[in-house]
């Protein structure tokens, strides 16, 4: 029996790119939105455990696609009770965490939103500059971001090297807003002493 011609072979599947993987990551990831939705009073309450708890609000925070979940306004407030700069890398640790659920949605599921228009801009921008597009979009509170890191995902931007630029762009955002929250209380101080 004569070996079929290589155009005629199908390359072994790998488990981490099978149509199964695609739609687990697809269904965990509206799991972990439905799951966030239902439970967002108790996950709230959950910030008041200090550095740990900014880390886990801001991870939960983040990892919904379907419902963003705001959690800059917990660092801003903790910005003042506590250190600023460590506040800022809790959070932004967690947010970077966050992310890749939008990641992974577009590596699973990268047919669910494809032809949206932000979207298709987007992936544009991350394929002739990935690494500008990431960082940028981490840095500044936007809507937009969850559709960045579906197009990461989609287009298999590299996992370590999108989850890095996340955190140095979400670093940066949520030090700068903690920064501010604790600048804040010090004027109010200020001006009602």
């Amino acid at each position: 029996m004569d070996p079929a011609p290589p155009e005629e072979r199908t390359p072994p599947s790998s488990f981490w790119t099978s149509t199964p993987f695609r739609v687990l990551i697809v269904v965990l990831v509206l799991a972990i939105s439905l799951a966030i939705l239902l439970l967002r009073d108790q996950i709230a309450q959950i910030g008041a455990v200090g550095y740990a708890g900014i880390f886990l609000v801001s991870l939960v925070g983040n990892a919904t696609v379907i419902m963003p979940a705001p959690s800059l306004t917990l660092v801003f407030a903790m910005g003042s009770a506590l250190s600023p700069w460590l506040v800022g890398l809790a959070a932004g640790t967690g947010e970077a965490l966050g992310e890749l659920t939008g990641y992974g949605l577009g590596f699973g599921g990268q047919a669910l939103i494809e032809n949206r228009r932000v979207y298709d801009y987007l992936a544009g921008w991350m394929e002739r500059r990935g690494d500008i597009t990431i960082f940028v979009l981490s840095a500044i509170p936007n809507p937009f971001f969850d559709l960045a890191g579906i197009a990461a995902g989609a287009s298999r931007y590299p996992l370590r090297r999108f989850l890095f630029i996340c955190w140095l762009g979400k670093v940066l955002k949520t030090t700068a807003v903690a920064w501010m929250g604790a600048q804040g209380i010090a004027l109010m101080e200020l001006l009602f002493h």
